[in-house]
């Protein structure tokens, strides 16, 4: 470890040394093996961020989080207000699922999955490469004066930052409204869209800030996961970590040397950290696993003919004890959470009705005696929800067949995402009658299949 291996909790890395200034990072970038693969699973994640919204599956968006209408659509299925519980279902297997991946992996969704990672990395810090160079050339840039070419480069790079963060805030607005709306919104008069066009215009100055200034800041200032991420690791999690009894006492050397410790003190890992770390310190709530230091420090091994990963996935207990990764109690607390929501949350999908139906007895009523046919009557409020993606036409058949339905407002069909209200009296034989209460089942019949099934009470006097 470093002379005084506690000194880097004294202050953040992103932060100069009397705390009055912002430290900017200028990152290097090695193309390891591992970037390669970040890369490329980057690249996917990109094209699936910009198509989910465009891509139609069972008529609808593929995604779609539709705050303002209440309307949520996750690969072709349709979610409403109705069905709210399902979506706090499945927010709690999803957080359930983070908490088991952090406290068996660590952070690394943020460093490999994470949009605001993926987008920095991949895209505009990439950008600023082509245009500014290398991280030298662009600290030398920033600290240089105020000329021609610094003019350009700093517009040039900045136009585009600004051009991409509209592309964004577009096809983040397709999230939220849809895609059919934004291309309204796109290709109509803008005065006829004021709203929609403040909204993007917003959204593109908020990913502008954040991909131009805030960066690294988000994840190590804005981002709640990070704290998250403290209480829930421990000496079994795997994580980005320094062999440090490999490791030290580290130092200038000739290659052909064999040192008591590997690490030659290059730096070179804090180079290439995003948010300016010295993963040799230890674990750091900073960290987001992105892999760059396992790259560099890879590199310098290879030409120093020494093993790798000094610096790679490891646990605590791997490195201080040599003990393999072993399933904690509390890996098998969470697994056994994440399984039972999970089977709940499937089971209540597979069994998800079509039609959200609701029927209540008129408040303020009772039976009605019918002397002329020896019957009894009871009058109801129904409403039926359509929760498919498309019209539907619909029939109530009493369970009973004794038992008549007679419409006061009858409907018939329910359009896609609407809602129908009805008014009828059920009518049933007076000798039927058994006693005060009764249960009553009904049917919900479209297209010659039943889609729900829903139940009330029917109340008539009972036989002396």
């Amino acid at each position: 470890m470093s002379q005084d291996p506690q000194n880097f909790r004294n202050q953040i890395s992103t932060v100069t040394d009397d705390g009055k200034k912002r430290k900017w990072i200028y990152a290097k970038v090695i193309k390891g093996q591992l970037y390669k693969y970040r890369s490329l699973l980057s690249y996917f994640f990109l094209v699936l961020l910009f198509a989910a919204p465009f891509l139609r599956l069972n008529g609808e968006q593929l995604v779609l989080l539709n705050v303002l209408e209440r309307k949520f659509v996750f690969f072709g299925i349709v979610f409403w207000p109705q069905d709210f519980y399902l979506f706090v279902l499945a927010l709690l297997s999803f957080i359930v699922f983070i908490v088991l991946f952090t406290v068996v992996f660590g952070r690394v969704f943020c460093g490999w999955a994470c949009p605001q990672t993926i987008f920095m990395e991949m895209v505009f810090r990439k950008i600023e490469y082509w245009i500014e160079g290398d991280s030298i050339q662009q600290k030398k840039l920033d600290e240089g004066p105020m000329n021609t070419e610094k003019i350009l480069k700093k517009t040039f790079k900045h136009v585009l930052f600004i051009g991409i963060s509209f592309l964004i805030a577009n096809v983040f607005l397709a999230y939220l409204i849809g895609s059919a709306q934004l291309l309204t919104i796109i290709t109509e008069p803008l005065t006829q869209h004021i709203s929609g066009f403040l909204s993007i215009s917003v959204f593109t100055t908020v990913f502008y800030l954040v991909f131009s200034r805030m960066r690294e800041l988000v994840c190590t200032v804005a981002c709640p996961y990070g704290r998250l991420q403290g209480v829930l690791l421990d000496n079994q999690t795997i994580l980005v970590a320094y062999d440090y009894i490999r490791g030290e006492p580290r130092g200038k050397r000739k290659r052909e040397e064999n040192p008591k410790g590997d690490c030659i003190d290059c730096k070179l890992c804090v180079q290439v950290c995003p948010t300016g770390i010295d993963i040799r310190n230890g674990t750091q709530m900073e960290c987001i696993n992105c892999t760059a230091c396992i790259d560099a420090c890879d590199m310098v091994m290879e030409k120093i003919n020494r093993p790798l990963r000094l610096i790679g996935f490891k646990s605590e207990d791997e490195i201080k004890n040599k003990q393999g990764f072993k399933l904690s109690k509390r890996i098998y607390g969470y697994s056994a959470v994440l399984l039972v929501l999970i089977g709940t949350l499937s089971f209540l999908l597979i069994n998800r009705s079509e039609v959200k139906a609701t029927i209540l007895r008129a408040s303020g009523t009772l039976y009605q005696l019918r002397d002329e046919t020896q019957t009894v009557s009871n009058l109801y409020n129904a409403e039926l929800v359509n929760k498919t993606s498309h019209n539907l036409k619909f029939e109530i058949i009493p369970d009973d067949p004794k038992a008549k339905i007679q419409y006061i407002e009858k409907e018939d069909s329910i359009a896609y995402g609407g809602s129908v209200k009805m008014t009828f009296f059920v009518i049933l034989p007076l000798k039927s009658i058994e006693k005060y209460k009764t249960g009553l089942s009904f049917k919900l019949v479209s297209g010659g299949k039943v889609i729900d099934r829903f139940e009330t009470t029917f109340i008539a006097p009972p036989k002396d």
